[in-house]
C-alpha cells in the first residue's frame, strides 16, 4: 500500500496536543484564575475575553508564545506550521472568516459582498465585491490579479509550483475583472459549493504569479502584506517575530503598538508566564505533556524545565508534540494534573479553555487482523462507550464530557447531528456473537476458531489525555471481552512509520474539523484505489475501508449549491461511514490558553482566529 506524504502542518493537525495541542481544567465557577467555559458545549463561542473596543487602550506591546519562528508565512507551502497560519491572519486578507459555529461569513475589511449564481444555473459564477479601501502595504489595491495568481499556484495545473493544493482551486475555470477594478468574477468549470473557503488567506500576485516566487520561503518584512499589522522583525536565530501597526491599514485601528511572537517550548511556558515573560501562551501541550517530576507546585520557585524542545505544527496541532529524536517519557495524568493546578494558580494569569475544532476518533484498520471482517468492526464500534471515553478525557480538564456522534461535523458546528445509531443495535454482545466471537463462560477474552480477540491500540506518546483515553478504551472494550494492548509512538514516527505502515488494529488521533467538510473530509474516507503499478494508494484513509457510494455522496455534496441539500448529503455520508465501521468519533480535542489578566480579545478561538486589531490591554 502507498500513503501520500503529508505536509508538516497536516501531520501536526493529526497529533495536536491532547492527541497527538492546548487544554484546560476544573470547575470554572469555583477555581480561581480559571475563565468560565460555556456550560453548553454546542454554544460555539470558544472562550475569549472580549471587551468593547472603547475599553481597550491604545498602545503597549503583547508577548505571544509560539512553537517556533515559522520557516514560511505562506500557509500553502509544505514547511508551513500552525504558527504560519496564526501570523498570516494578522498580515494577509481572508475574504471570509468563520464564526463560532464554523460558518464562513464575509470579512468586511476585505469584502463588500459576494454572490454565487443560484443552484442549477451553469456555469457557476461567483461575483466578489472587494472593499475599495483594501490595499497592499505598497498602496496598490487588491484586484483580480491577486486571485488569478493564487488560483494558478494552487490549481495543480503547473507542477512547478511546490506545496499543497487546497480543494476548490482546481474547479475554477477563469477569473476576470468585473464592471470595475473592485469587482471580480470567478467562473467554475464545475459547481463548487464550498467556494467561500477559497482565497483565505490571499497573497499578493507578486508572491504567487510564478513558481519561483511561490516556492521561496515567505519571511521577513520585505514582502507585501494587507492586514492590520506588518512585519518589522523576523529573527529565527533570536526566536522572535515582531509585528507593528500597518500604516496603510484602512479598518479599525489596531489597539496594540507591537506584538512580539516569541518561540517558547511548551514545557517552559508556565515558567515564562509566572516570570512575566509572556502575556498569551497556548498551554495544552504544557499541561498535557507534562513530564512526571518536572512540574513544581504553584508555590514553588519556578525552574527551567529539562524537557526536550517540541517541534511545531508538524505533529497534530502545532501545540508542540515532541520529535522522535527528543521524545519525552510517557506523560502521566498525575503530572498533567499538577501542571494544570500550577497554571490555575499563576498570579495575574487567566486560563481559558474550550473544546477545539478538531475531532478525536478511534480508527479501525480494516486491512489488518480480525478487523477485516466488517461485522466485527460494527460490534466493536457499538462496544465503545463514547460518553465514558469523553468523560475520562475531558472532565479532568474541567470541560463537559460531551461525546461526538458525527465523523464530519463537530458538536458546536452548524448542522451537527448524532448519527451513531446507524452503526446498528446497541447490543454489542449480540453483534460479537453473530460475528463468531464468543465469550467463554468465565467472562474472559472472546475467541473464534481458538484465537483470542486481542487488538493493538496505537497511541501518541507523551500525552496525558491520550493515555486517559486509551485507559478508558482498554477498560471499556475489556468489559466486552476484547483485550486491547496499547502501543505508543512519538509524533516523529506516528504518521509515516505507523499509520502509513498499517501494522496496527486501532489508532487514536485527531482530524481537524474544517469549515468545508465536503471537500476537506473526503480524503479521510475515500475508497483506496490502486496506482498504475497496482499498489494500493490509501491516501489519508488510514482505516483502509471505503465504498463507491460514500465517494459519490462526498462528490455530490461538494457540487451541491443548495445548503440544506448539501447538509443532507453529508449526513447520508456520515451514516454510511458509521455502517462501514470505519472509525468511532469520540470527542472534540481540548484547548487551553493562558492569558495575562487585563488582556482583551485573547483566549481559545475555536474555528476562528484572533481579530488582531481588537487584541490589547484594557484601559
Amino acid at each position: 500500500m502507498r500513503v501520500r506524504q503529508l505536509t508538516s502542518a497536516a501531520v501536526a493537525l493529526l497529533l495536536a496536543a491532547g492527541l497527538g495541542g492546548c487544554s484546560d481544567g476544573r470547575d470554572p465557577a469555583r477555581t480561581p484564575g480559571l475563565a468560565p467555559a460555556s456550560a453548553d458545549p454546542t454554544s460555539g463561542t470558544g472562550d475569549v475575553r472580549t471587551a468593547d473596543r472603547n475599553a481597550v487602550r491604545v498602545g503597549g506591546r503583547l508577548r505571544w508564545a509560539v512553537d517556533g519562528v515559522p520557516a514560511t508565512l505562506n500557509v500553502y507551502q509544505g514547511a508551513a506550521t500552525a504558527d504560519s497560519a496564526l501570523l498570516a491572519h494578522a498580515l494577509y486578507p481572508s475574504l471570509f472568516r468563520p464564526d463560532g459555529h464554523g460558518r464562513l461569513v464575509p470579512d468586511p475589511d476585505y469584502l463588500a459582498g459576494a454572490e454565487s449564481t443560484p443552484p442549477g444555473q451553469q456555469p457557476q459564477v461567483v461575483t466578489y465585491r472587494l472593499n475599495p479601501r483594501a490595499v497592499w502595504s505598497d498602496g496598490t489595491p487588491l484586484t483580480a490579479a491577486d486571485l488569478t495568481a493564487q488560483r494558478t499556484a494552487l490549481s495543480g495545473l503547473d507542477p512547478a509550483y511546490q506545496g499543497g493544493r487546497p480543494a476548490g482551486y482546481d474547479a475554477i475555470d477563469a477569473i476576470a475583472q468585473g464592471a470595475d477594478p473592485h469587482e471580480v468574477r470567478v467562473t467554475f468549470r464545475r459547481p463548487y459549493a464550498e467556494w467561500r473557503s477559497l482565497f483565505g488567506p490571499l497573497y499578493p500576485a507578486a508572491e504567487t504569479a510564478t513558481p519561483a516566487a511561490f516556492n521561496r520561503a515567505l519571511t521577513g518584512g520585505e514582502h507585501l502584506s494587507a492586514g492590520p499589522y506588518t512585519v518589522s522583525g523576523y529573527d529565527a536565530a533570536a526566536g522572535q517575530v515582531v509585528l507593528t501597526r500597518n500604516p496603510r491599514w484602512w479598518g479599525d485601528q489596531p489597539k496594540t503598538d507591537r506584538i512580539e511572537f516569541i518561540a517558547a517550548p511548551p514545557e517552559g511556558r508556565l515558567d515564562a508566564l509566572d516570570q512575566n515573560r509572556l502575556d498569551i501562551a497556548p498551554l495544552t501541550a504544557a499541561v498535557d505533556q507534562a513530564v512526571p517530576g518536572s512540574a513544581p507546585a504553584a508555590s514553588a520557585t519556578p525552574t527551567a524545565s529539562a524537557a526536550p524542545t517540541a517541534t511545531p505544527t508538524a505533529t497534530p496541532d502545532a501545540a508542540g508534540t515532541p520529535t522522535a529524536e527528543a521524545a519525552p517519557p510517557p506523560a502521566a495524568p498525575e503530572a498533567a494534573a499538577l501542571a494544570l493546578r500550577r497554571a490555575e494558580g499563576l498570579h495575574g494569569v487567566i486560563v481559558h479553555r474550550a473544546v477545539g475544532a478538531s475531532l478525536t476518533q478511534l480508527t479501525l484498520n480494516s486491512a489488518h487482523g480480525p478487523l477485516a471482517d466488517p461485522a466485527l468492526r460494527l460490534a466493536l464500534t457499538r462496544a465503545v462507550d463514547r460518553r465514558r471515553i469523553a468523560d475520562a478525557a475531558l472532565t479532568p480538564l474541567g470541560l463537559p464530557g460531551a461525546p461526538l456522534g458525527s465523523h464530519l461535523l463537530a458538536g458546536d458546528q452548524d448542522g451537527y447531528r448524532d448519527n451513531s445509531a446507524a452503526a446498528g443495535p446497541a447490543d454489542a454482545a449480540r453483534l460479537f456473537d453473530e460475528a463468531g466471537w464468543k465469550r467463554p463462560d468465565n467472562g474472559g477474552t472472546r475467541t473464534k476458531d481458538d484465537k483470542e480477540l486481542t487488538l493493538t491500540l496505537l497511541v501518541p506518546a507523551g500525552s496525558a489525555t491520550a493515555q486517559r483515553t486509551a485507559d478508558a478504551l482498554t477498560a471499556d472494550l475489556g468489559e466486552s471481552g476484547v483485550e486491547v494492548k496499547a502501543v505508543t509512538a512519538s509524533a516523529g514516527t506516528f504518521v509515516q512509520e505507523q499509520l502509513a505502515a498499517g501494522e496496527y488494529d486501532l489508532a487514536l488521533f485527531s482530524w481537524p474539523a474544517g469549515t468545508s467538510p465536503a471537500s476537506e473530509q473526503r480524503p479521510v474516507y475515500a475508497k483506496p484505489r490502486p496506482d498504475a503499478d497496482g499498489t494500493l494508494d490509501v491516501g489519508s484513509n488510514y482505516a483502509r475501508s471505503g465504498t463507491e457510494e460514500i465517494d459519490r455522496l462526498f462528490d455530490r455534496a461538494t457540487a451541491e449549491l443548495d445548503p440544506a441539500a448539501r447538509l443532507g448529503l453529508l449526513q447520508e455520508a456520515d451514516v454510511r461511514i458509521w455502517q462501514l465501521g470505519h472509525s468511532v468519533p469520540l470527542y472534540q480535542r481540548p484547548e487551553l490558553v493562558g492569558v495575562r489578566a487585563g488582556v482583551a480579545g485573547a483566549g481559545v478561538w475555536g474555528y476562528g482566529w484572533p481579530r488582531f486589531q481588537d487584541v490589547g490591554w484594557s484601559a
